[in-house]
């Protein structure tokens, strides 16, 4: 058995093309296009990348951006104060603050900063609540994109077994919540986790979420399984790699996203998809 690959590249281009026909009605209504401020604190080489990615998405979705870079040295004080500036701003319908953020700054204080109606990232306590009780709101990005991922694929997740690896606010433990809602029976496993390869071998749906690179074996893995690899590790040779040892784990899985090119184009279609629902959600006539 080798694996079909799930082809995160090409389906968040669709769900740009959706989101930019979209924003070009809101036009044609007389409407103002959707509006994006993204905050970049310090010079982190990777997050200058997300941040160029995610800009370069909004112009051609026609979603208005707001780049705000900010030094490493800045406040936290200073830094609540202009996502306070943000919040107020009727031009801005979404705000992300690109993390890492400096050891000086309490990135969960930043998170409860941010408007909830605004907070596109879906980390705010507000929408994560949402979440767990089943109710719309705004979803953290990349477990979105995970779920329209499998939804895009004709996968079916009602009655499957499904282990996640990790338990981050950001990915793991939203995913459980979402793959939850969608009908599946959750294990998540992280660094306490004991027979971790039982765990996984027990899986119809395996999301590999520890930032540890080539971390789950192929022996690991059932055949037929579905393996989500969320994960991308830069190596030392500079190339990019994902939690699962990627050819050996596609001998032994059904369906497989590769990295690059897989979950990570679905995280910035979904931040697009939040910014759109958000400035639809203030503006209501809209949609």
């Amino acid at each position: 058995m080798t694996a079909q690959l799930i082809d995160g590249k090409h389906i968040s281009q669709q769900i740009i093309e959706q989101v930019k026909l979209r924003v070009e009605a809101r036009h044609e209504r007389g409407k103002r296009a959707p509006g994006l401020a993204v905050v970049r604190v310090g010079e982190d080489s990777a997050s200058r990348i997300y941040v160029r990615n995610k800009l370069k998405a909004c112009e051609r979705c026609q979603v208005n951006s707001f780049s705000h870079e900010v030094p490493a040295s800045t406040s936290q004080q200073d830094l609540l104060a202009l996502i306070d500036r943000l919040n107020r701003d009727p031009a801005v319908d979404g705000i992300l603050v690109q993390l890492p953020l400096p050891d000086h700054i309490d990135s969960d204080a930043v998170t409860d900063g941010i408007d909830p109606s605004k907070d596109v990232d879906g980390f705010h306590p507000y929408n994560i609540g949402r979440l767990m009780l089943g109710l719309a709101g705004l979803r953290p990005c990349t477990p979105r994109g995970v779920m329209t991922l499998l939804q895009r694929t004709g996968i079916t997740i009602d009655g499957k077994d499904a282990v996640i690896l990790g338990r981050s606010n950001i990915v793991g433990r939203p995913m459980a919540l979402e793959l939850l809602h969608a009908g599946a029976t959750i294990t998540v496993c992280h660094s306490r986790t004991r027979d971790l390869p039982e765990k996984v071998a027990q899986a119809d749906l395996v999301v590999a979420a520890l930032g540890k690179p080539h971390f789950v074996q192929g022996s690991w893995v059932k055949y037929g399984a579905i393996v989500i690899d969320v994960g991308i590790n830069r190596l030392n040779d500079g190339s990019l790699a994902g939690d699962v040892d990627f050819e050996a784990v596609r001998q032994r899985a059904s369906w497989i996203t590769p990295v690059p090119g897989g979950v990570g184009p679905m995280t910035v279609a979904s931040l697009l998809e939040n910014t759109l629902q958000a400035a639809e959600n203030r503006d209501p006539d809209s949609s």
